[in-house]
């Protein structure tokens, strides 16, 4: 009997090339569940598949397999994931500079990096393989299914979520990352003393989050005194400081984002709070 040679596996890039682009986010690389791909609700972001470059896509076809993970629904395990590096997520990395820059930067520390844009993904992991950083995990798809589905309690150190969409129109509001229920399913995925971190170039945006991240009782703002940088004029806050933000931490690398919007005369506030 002859035996049948086996049917040769498209690449990695190829076969997200090839996904539907109906699908509600790049569930690379698998389909999204029947579940998944009917569920009507608001979402944050666009989905993005984009034109790879040859490098992106040499770097997915390289390092998907090994790093890549799917939101798909399917729980994980973070211990192993990470060997048992205490674990931040990040949502929105774009490009991926920040995230590779900051990894580089505390090997200690293991990155859930979630994003929809493909071409992201794949510089990405160029930039890892460049540094030799083994202590991110690019995730593809949406992150409120990451959270909700795929997350056991208590099991992030962290969240990063660095100059989201701004939604700056008011009937897009309701598309923002950071309300309310946002963080009701944000929180009990925190553990104790984890570190929340946002950032924002978009003054009603950073309001918003101001605003939802301190009506918790289960958040402590780390600088309720402000940083001395705020928007308001000096006679609204005679020591220059606008409560509720915090200073750039130095180990927050500046974004492509936020030098784009600095050069727009934009001001820039990050906001960092702890779980209690």
């Amino acid at each position: 009997m002859t035996a049948t040679a086996p049917i040769p596996q498209p690449s990695p890039s190829a076969r997200l090339s090839a996904a539907p682009a109906a699908y509600p986010a790049p569930m690379y690389p698998h389909k999204a569940t029947e579940a998944q791909h009917s569920e009507r609700r608001i979402r944050s972001f666009q989905p993005r598949r984009g034109r790879m470059t040859n490098a992106q896509a040499g770097a997915l076809d390289r390092g998907w397999e090994q790093y890549g993970i799917a939101i798909d629904g399917t729980p994980l395990d973070l211990v192993e994931l990470f060997d048992g590096l205490p674990v931040t997520l990040e949502i929105g990395f774009g490009m991926g500079e920040t995230t590779a820059a900051m990894a580089a930067a505390d090997p200690a520390t293991g990155i859930l990096a979630a994003d929809v844009h493909t071409p992201g993904h794949g510089n990405l992991l160029g930039m890892l393989e460049r540094d030799g950083s083994k202590n991110v995990r690019p995730a593809a798809g949406d992150a409120v299914i990451l959270l909700r589905d795929m997350l056991p309690d208590a099991s992030l150190a962290g969240l990063r979520i660095y100059f989201a969409d701004p939604w700056p129109k008011p009937k897009h509001h309701k598309r923002r990352l950071v309300q309310p229920s946002f963080l009701e399913l944000v929180l009990p995925r925190l553990a104790p003393g984890a570190l929340v971190h946002c950032a924002t170039d978009w003054e009603p945006y950073a309001e918003q989050m101001l605003a939802v991240l301190s009506a918790s009782p289960e958040l402590e703002n780390l600088h309720p005194e402000g940083d001395g940088t705020g928007w308001l004029e000096p006679s609204d806050h005679p020591d220059g400081s606008v409560p509720g933000y915090a200073p750039r931490p130095d180990w927050r690398p500046v974004t492509k984002f936020e030098r784009a919007g600095l050069a727009k005369g934009h001001v820039v506030h990050d906001l960092l709070f702890r779980r209690r």
